[in-house]
């Protein structure tokens, strides 16, 4: 029953991205062509992890009360919805709403992460959510390209056969897809508030969820840091168009799936969770600080290849410990709250990222995107028994 829930959930999230990807990469090239800058490129990247910031606490506690499945079925018709307005934007504003919408539906990602940890045992969780994430990926590698290939219909062809796509995954959701979570538990232990929940992530953070959420933040923050100025790098560096972008997405979704599917449950046997996370975070800062170095396709390539390699081995790892020491009952919160964490820090480090790339100089996004990841290192030393804890909240 298990691997059935997973399988479904990982072929409904699978299709998710590769909607999402169809759109994704275009976006910094329509900004550009509507007048935007680096600055405007992350404000509507941004815009969407804002919403998901105020929507995910909402949703992991939805999701506690009445159930995961509701919360999923809604969240990707609001992705639908937003595809119809990309799909028909004709300036930065309209593009600006289409990010709001999808990000209000985003914030299930928790909820996404919870379906894993109510379908999975502890011991194989971070394998699930590597498999999870290896689907993900595969959607990353093969949605650019779609939408590239969509651009054959017209400006608005990407969003309207993404909007297709999502219309299609809703139906093989509600049609496939079970609910995971025991509603019997809401009437004996009823999940805690959202902001008692993020008020304790901040006042004990020397606690092992709390640390691991930070960890999980920064990095994730200093990934989007990349993500939202790396189009407009590789058009100013290289020459890459919106026509080949979709190249760059699936050369990472590639080694993202290689590594999270054939590589990371080896991985985890032999180094455990902790360490493994502290090595893919290594090679997540080590190939933030190279990138800027890149002088050819083949340097670019080496630096780059180290970025998947790193979250590939790092957000399963923290994202399965994390599920480990949250009671049952608050896993969708508190998963839901470790979105709202890693939703501030990639509003925060990728406005950063474009107003540094504007105006102090193209690399310094890099170099502090790099330095923060490098400092979750130390936040994660000392977490190896994580496995024997169980509970954190009383």
């Amino acid at each position: 029953m298990a691997r059935g829930k997973l399988f479904v959930l990982i072929i409904t999230n699978f299709v998710d991205m590769v909607g999402l990807l169809m759109v994704i990469p275009l976006l910094p090239f329509y900004a550009r062509d509507m007048g935007g800058g680096g600055l405007v490129v992350a404000v509507l990247i941004t815009s969407f992890t804002a919403a998901q910031l105020i929507s995910a606490p909402m949703w992991g506690k939805f999701s506690d009360r009445y159930g995961r499945r509701p919360a999923l079925l809604v969240g990707l018709t609001a992705s639908m919805i937003a595809y119809v307005v990309f799909a028909f934007a004709t300036s930065i504003w309209l593009l600006l709403l289409s990010r709001i919408v999808q990000g209000a539906g985003g914030g299930t990602v928790g909820v996404i992460q919870a379906y894993v940890a109510d379908s999975v045992e502890p011991d194989n969780r971070a394998k699930a959510l590597g498999w999870l994430s290896a689907a993900t990926n595969v959607g990353v590698a093969i949605g650019p390209a779609i939408g590239s290939a969509a651009l054959l219909m017209g400006r608005s062809g990407p969003g309207l056969a993404a909007a297709a796509l999502c219309l299609v995954n809703i139906f093989f959701a509600w049609k496939f897809l079970r609910e995971s979570r025991d509603m019997t538990q809401t009437s004996v232990s009823k999940p805690g508030t959202s902001r008692a929940a993020i008020a304790r992530v901040v006042t004990h953070s020397s606690e092992p969820a709390p640390r691991l959420i930070w960890i999980y933040a920064i990095a994730m923050g200093a990934f989007s840091g990349l993500m939202a100025i790396l189009a407009l790098f590789l058009a100013d560096k290289f020459s890459v168009g919106k026509d080949r972008i979709w190249i760059f997405f699936t050369y990472v979704g590639v080694i993202s799936v290689v590594t999270r599917a054939g590589i990371l449950g080896k991985a985890i046997d032999r180094y455990g969770e902790a360490q493994l996370s502290r090595i893919g975070l290594s090679l997540l800062a080590a190939g933030l600080a190279t990138l800027p170095f890149a002088t050819n396709f083949y340097t670019l390539a080496l630096a780059v290849a180290l970025i998947p390699l790193g979250t590939a081995f790092t957000f399963p790892c923290v994202t399965s410990m994390l599920s480990r020491v949250i009671p049952s009952a608050e896993r969708g919160l508190y998963m839901g709250v470790q979105q709202t964490f890693g939703g501030l820090s990639r509003v925060i480090i990728p406005l950063w990222a474009g107003f540094a790339y504007d105006h102090l100089g193209k690399t310094v996004p890099f170099f502090t995107s790099a330095a923060l990841v490098a400092g979750t290192i130390f936040l994660g030393l000392g977490l190896d028994d994580t496995r024997k804890s169980r509970e954190l909240v009383p």
